[in-house]
């Protein structure tokens, strides 16, 4: 019987070339990574239980600073330095303050590719899906084992089969819209501890970044992950990207993969929308909430934080000023995302235009990052989560960057 994606992956790095759904066994990981939140647990965890030989393979291990880049507090400054230190006693690769979202860094950087495995301490490590990859995120003695041993236990999951049908009709449609629109119909409990391959012209039709926004989102349908196969384009992007850190073929399901579920969806009628708060299915569209006053817009995050979602929000404000009484903040996923809009001039327009343009980090998502909301406060976000009180005492919609770029220079939602 044909394997899924998923399946197959498993099978490639485990004892078993025969594991099905509901298997659990030991999955041999590629790549393991902790963040500057969850990282300092990690650390004491290998101090604790393996301070002999805490780390089996330095060469696949790294950590990645993104949270609060740079610290903003004195604890969260403490805890990098934890890490900085086991870092340098075990020669550990890390990326710094200064490099931006972890996973975004680790694809820009050849250290994940299409077919590997990867752990770490950030809810969406599953956001490796977008090349072909299996990510997941776990907790902090889950990431110490893996750290020590190179393996984490897990579950075969069932997977879902999604066929995209047709392309959106308006030019205002972005992958944002994609993703909202499968919250829409799936919610975040339909598709429940489940991976989904996407399938359709639309998605191959996707680049790196628009993959990118569409399996950040997995996390929010309750989705162990969202798998898109690689295609040559996407190959290609990678590749200029920079060379893979290790050999590494990409992963197809077979022709006849026994799937749990296949759904059929049409995006040909689709239209801008938004998840209003206080959840990311929450969705409607956009045309409902035209005229809705927007104190703060921001743009980034590991869902809409590359350059070309950027430039989207840039294009949308057509040179204009941000408006009177409403504060853009501009956050890019990673270094090399900085340098793309500066050297493009994006940078430029968006400093013009009155918006804050922040350094590389994950921003947008809790506390002590840019993107937060006071009491009242009515925010336009391209991030990925809304919750109450996530992003403080306000409320935020979460949009696509050409949603948020069109707010920006109009103090309120609003589409041309």
């Amino acid at each position: 019987m044909g394997k899924t994606i998923v399946e197959k992956i498993f099978s490639y790095h485990s004892d078993s070339a025969d594991l099905k759904v509901g298997d659990i066994f030991w999955l041999s990981v590629d790549v393991r990574s902790a963040r500057d939140f969850g990282g300092p647990n990690v650390v004491e965890n290998l101090k604790k239980y393996f301070s002999d030989n805490p780390v089996k393979d330095v060469e696949r291990t790294v950590f990645t600073f993104d949270t609060v880049a740079p610290a903003n507090n004195i604890p969260y400054a403490e805890n990098q330095q934890r890490c900085r230190n086991f870092a340098r006693e075990h020669n550990i690769p890390l990326f710094d303050v200064n490099r931006g979202i972890g996973t975004h860094t680790l694809i820009e950087e050849g250290w994940i590719r299409p077919g590997q495995t990867a752990v770490g301490t950030d809810s969406h490590y599953n956001i490796l899906g977008a090349i072909g990859a299996f990510g997941q995120g776990m907790g902090d003695r889950d990431i110490a084992f893996a750290f020590n041993t190179g393996k984490v236990w897990f579950q075969v999951p069932p997977t879902v089969r999604i066929n995209v049908n047709g392309f959106p009709a308006s030019e205002l449609v972005t992958p944002k819209d994609f993703v909202l629109f499968l919250l829409k119909k799936f919610g975040s409990h339909g598709l429940l501890g489940r991976v989904a391959e996407l399938y359709g012209d639309y998605i191959e039709f996707l680049d790196l970044a628009g993959r990118i926004t569409v399996a950040s989102m997995g996390t929010e349908l309750g989705l162990i992950s969202i798998i898109i196969p690689p295609n040559q384009p996407l190959l290609a992007e990678l590749n200029n990207l920079a060379k893979p850190r290790w050999d590494f073929e990409p992963v197809y399901a077979d022709s006849d993969a026994k799937y749990e579920a296949e759904y059929n969806v049409d995006i040909s009628d689709l239209e801008p929308l938004l998840a209003a708060p206080f959840s990311p299915d929450n969705v409607h569209p956009v045309r409902e909430f035209i005229g809705q006053r927007v104190d703060s817009v921001f743009v980034g995050s590991c869902t809409n934080g590359r350059a070309s979602d950027i430039e989207a929000a840039s294009d949308a404000m057509q040179g204009k000023k941000v408006a009177d009484e409403t504060i853009m903040r501009i956050v890019p996923a990673t270094r090399r995302v900085t340098w793309e809009i500066m050297r493009s001039g994006v940078w430029q327009e968006l400093f013009d235009s009155g918006a804050v343009v922040s350094h590389a980090a994950c921003g947008g998502c809790a506390q002590g990052q840019i993107g937060m909301t006071g009491k009242g406060e009515i925010q336009i976000s391209t991030g990925n989560r809304n919750f109450k009180g996530k992003q403080g005492a306000g409320e935020t919609f979460l949009a696509s960057p050409v949603v948020a770029g069109y707010a920006a220079t109009n103090g309120k939602i609003y589409l041309p």
